[in-house]
């Protein structure tokens, strides 16, 4: 009587299996390319600016997919998010310049990070995500700008407008030689093990995610975006889902906040806390797919290539056709957020599931 349970198991295990692969060969390619691409950035785009976008890409991806869990795959609209990414960096960096720059600080000051990002997290969607999503989005978006202005004026601390500035464990420092000469024309330094911790860090933090929205909880929380009454209806405690969802991204985006920190070695309002960076993150979000997580992938690619080199471009551009009326003024350098905002519009139009969604139906 015991015997079909051993292959029920292997079933359910092929079937998430099946619900976390991208179901599409295109779209299968593209994360290839990417992942491969930011795996071999630094020798195959040597460069300072090169290697800092392909950094920032990393942690953005842990951003946007943690945020993804919350609009994408529970409905929820919270503007708090990037309060939690700069609890994680002003987490590291209070740590590692008021005790020491090594492993152990760097572990505390994340350690506290992660504390008190859940337990903010967890009061917030006790009180607040009971009422309507709107009410909750305006909860989220003063406390989210009380902490910024929190975050300035605690100059002793975080060091205000001005931010905090701080070294890290010897092994990440740009001037530690980790071997003699260059390996296909770079240097093997601590800037480089600094990527590939991002790097590393972030794909573990996306397998994690996925494997998140791709578990039975994960079936819970997208009936819960469906319909939420229905969801009630059938015995699930959807505050508690969309608390627990709620504390888990927070802890995304701390971890998030912890790596740009260590990557960037300063911590300010402008890096972490800007109203800006939450945009950003929508607009990743939008673009890239919702409730797909690969969409962050492909959204933070895009969008954050478009806005290191989107300005350049357009200056080559506008200098090529100089002789030209009307194109070269229209395309000057100064203009590349007009430009930004044409290309998502157009994103929006013709991909309005996302660019993941359209690899998917083709």
């Amino acid at each position: 009587m015991t015997a079909p349970a051993p292959a029920a198991a292997p079933a359910k295990g092929a079937a998430m299996a099946r619900s976390s692969a991208p179901r599409s060969r295109l779209l299968s390619a593209v994360l290839v390319l990417i992942f491969a691409g930011l795996a071999l950035a630094p020798f195959v785009f040597p460069g300072s600016q090169s290697l800092n976008v392909a950094a920032k890409i990393c942690y953005f991806i842990v951003l946007a997919a943690s945020f993804d869990l919350l609009l994408g795959y529970t409905g929820i609209v919270s503007f708090a998010h990037t309060m939690f990414f700069g609890i994680g960096g002003y987490g590291a960096a209070i740590s590692l310049y008021a005790l020491a720059p090594d492993w152990t600080s760097l572990a505390i000051g994340t350690l506290a990070a992660l504390v008190v990002s859940v337990l903010l997290a967890l009061l917030i969607g006790l009180f607040s995500l009971r009422v309507r999503a709107i009410f909750f989005a305006m909860i989220t978006l003063a406390v989210a700008s009380a902490f910024a202005i929190l975050a300035s004026q605690l100059g002793w601390l975080t060091g205000g407008e001005d931010g905090r500035t701080f070294r890290v464990p010897e092994l990440l420092r740009p001037g530690t030689r980790l071997m003699d000469g260059t390996l296909f024309g770079v240097q093997i330094n601590g800037r480089l093990a600094a990527y590939y911790l991002v790097y590393a860090s972030m794909v573990l933090l996306f397998v994690t995610m996925l494997r998140v929205v791709n578990s039975p909880f994960g079936s819970v929380l997208q009936a819960i975006r469906e319909n939420d009454f229905r969801a009630e209806a059938i015995g699930y405690r959807t505050v508690v889902y969309r608390v627990v969802i709620n504390c888990i991204a927070a802890a995304m985006a701390t971890l998030a906040g912890v790596l740009c920190a260590v990557w960037l070695r300063y911590t300010g309002p402008g890096t972490t806390l800007s109203f800006d960076i939450m945009l950003d993150i929508l607009l990743i979000v939008v673009i890239g797919g919702m409730g797909t997580l690969y969409g962050a992938v492909i959204g933070a690619t895009l969008f954050l290539l478009a806005e290191s080199y989107l300005q350049s471009l357009m200056g080559a551009f506008s200098a090529a056709t100089a002789g030209l009326p009307v194109l070269p003024q229209l395309f000057h350098p100064d203009r590349w957020l007009l430009w930004l905002g044409v290309l998502f519009i157009l994103s929006v139009y013709f991909f309005p599931s996302g660019i993941v969604g359209r690899l998917r139906g083709r």
